[in-house]
């Protein structure tokens, strides 16, 4: 049985980060913040959409449901299919890894 998000659960959010260069770099790369789980839909959605708030250095933001559909999940994936530095899509939400 896999986890099921709950208001109040710790996951992981990924940034999209800034557009990339003509080089190939980014002002801004994509990175895992800490976000909380604050509302989840009556029905469950295929892609586990969850309302968030995010914590990042620049101050916290928030996607919640009403407002913008809310975040979906996305599953670990090989690093060469999104490139680097994350296998998560960016505006996607995951478990926390094990560590």
């Amino acid at each position: 049985m896999s986890q099921q998000p709950t208001v109040g659960r710790t996951v992981h959010y990924v940034s999209h980060g800034t557009p990339v260069r003509p080089d190939g770099t980014q002002a801004f790369p994509s990175r895992c913040r800490a976000a909380i789980v604050t509302e989840v839909p009556d029905q469950p959605t295929p892609d586990n959409r969850v309302g968030l708030q995010i914590n990042s250095p620049d101050g916290p933001f928030s996607h919640p449901l009403s407002k913008d559909g809310g975040v979906p999940q996305d599953e670990p994936r090989p690093f060469e299919d999104l490139g680097e530095p994350y296998a998560y899509a960016g505006g996607s939400w995951h478990w926390p890894e094990r560590v």
